[in-house]
């Protein structure tokens, strides 16, 4: 094509855009990042919003003075019901739902409770996902539809009294007895470990490390509810004592021997938490916002003072940031490009960032903050529990310190 007979380009506009076209600044969603998001993440995100303010908030704060989650069995058919339980997994009743939507869905439940928000990622993350990766057909068939919706409860047994961050550690083993496996050991910190119509349980065998499928009420198995915790206090915690718990040949997990399989389903679970920290974390910074608005010192609301002004300045940059990072993970996941490292990433940003976000959202509230009329404080000493479980800060930092220098500094 000839210079003359080529298009003549546009000339610039010498008019300015209308600001009247412009959406106006959201102080909700003060960087757009709904505009990130399709039609049916809105929907899940609704839904989910809408479920647990209406069943879950007007009872969190009893719940937890009580150290107590009375409702676990309806709550659990409920999230079933909405298709909240092995929300990602495909088949048996699963939803089959996009990474995001199920992000989405675990800011929203953490919003209300970083509690609820365990029900569902130990229920769908850890027991459903093992399940669903490493067991037999049968196996599923058996299991999972029934934990998909909520009839069926799940655990996973990996952290023991003296293993927790070193897996490999491992006390608990399981041995052959002809055709059947004897399996004892302990395991600790179980989230759902006492209402649980199942555990997947991490067991030493001759062969490496394999996992089990123990129902309820195997006679030499207990799990006894842990008390007494000052985290996490609106959730059922337990242990798992194994005595010879005799299991079937068919028990085991066939598609996966060693530490891969208990670790990969961390990685899943550890994608969860990084976008439920971020629920915690935007309850305690609304609540900060809406405090400072009405709070009146010296005469005038307290958001009208420039150190006030900082803090929530401050918080809504971290918060926000690492909302639009968990949807960038989210999308990685969904394209099958999510790396665990990636995933520490987020996990350690995020939780420590949300920690930060509760306490100078604290210091707003002053005395307030610590009275469960408020949820920061409970979303506080939640998110402290968060901050260890599916791997210590000190461990994501090793993860990433390997992943940028190449030397492990594990041993």
């Amino acid at each position: 094509m000839s210079a003359s007979s080529a298009p003549s380009a546009p000339k610039p506009s010498s008019s300015k855009p209308s600001s009247s076209k412009r959406p106006p600044f959201d102080p909700r969603d003060p960087l757009g990042l709904d505009d990130l998001l399709e039609p049916e993440d809105l929907a899940v995100r609704d839904t989910m919003r809408s479920w647990a303010t209406d069943r879950v908030m007007p009872h969190i704060a009893e719940w937890y003075e009580r150290g107590e989650l009375p409702e676990i069995r309806e709550l659990s058919r409920e999230l079933g019901s909405l298709g909240a339980l092995g929300m990602s997994l495909q088949g048996y009743g699963c939803a089959g739902a996009s990474s995001v939507q199920y992000g989405l869905a675990c800011l929203e439940l953490e919003a209300a409770d970083s509690g609820i928000r365990s029900l569902v990622s130990v229920q769908g993350s850890l027991a459903m996902y093992a399940i669903h990766r490493f067991g037999s057909e049968e196996q599923k068939q058996r299991w999972l539809p029934g934990m998909a919706a909520g009839e069926i409860i799940g655990c996973f047994g990996l952290t023991e009294p003296d293993h927790g961050s070193d897996p490999a550690g491992m006390r608990t083993y399981a041995k052959r007895d002809g055709t059947d496996w004897l399996l004892t050991g302990r395991k600790t910190w179980i989230t759902n470990g006492s209402v649980a119509g199942v555990a997947v349980v991490w067991a030493r065998t001759e062969e490496g490390i394999r996992g089990f499928l123990v129902p309820a009420g195997s006679p030499g198995f207990s799990a006894p509810e842990i008390k007494h915790k000052w985290s996490l206090r609106a959730s059922v915690t337990s242990e798992l004592v194994m005595d010879e718990v005799r299991l079937p040949a068919d028990a085991v997990l066939p598609g996966v021997t060693g530490l891969r399989g208990p670790l990969s389903c961390l990685s899943h679970a550890r994608y969860g938490i990084v976008w439920g920290s971020m629920g915690a974390a935007r309850a305690s910074f609304e609540s900060a916002v809406d405090y400072a608005k009405t709070r009146e010192q010296f005469g005038r609301p307290i958001g009208g003072f420039q150190l006030t002004q900082a803090k929530l300045a401050d918080m809504a940059l971290e918060l926000h940031k690492g909302i639009l990072l968990a949807h960038h993970l989210g999308r990685r996941l969904d394209a099958g490009r999510l790396l665990p490292e990636q995933v520490s990433f987020g996990k350690l940003n995020n939780v420590r960032e949300a920690i930060e976000i509760c306490r100078t959202s604290r210091t707003i509230l002053g005395a307030n903050g610590i009275s469960l009329e408020y949820p920061v404080m409970r979303h506080a000493t939640n998110l402290e529990s968060v901050l260890t479980y599916e791997g210590t800060v000190e461990m994501h930092q090793l993860v990433l310190g390997k992943a940028l220098t190449g030397l492990d500094a594990f041993r």
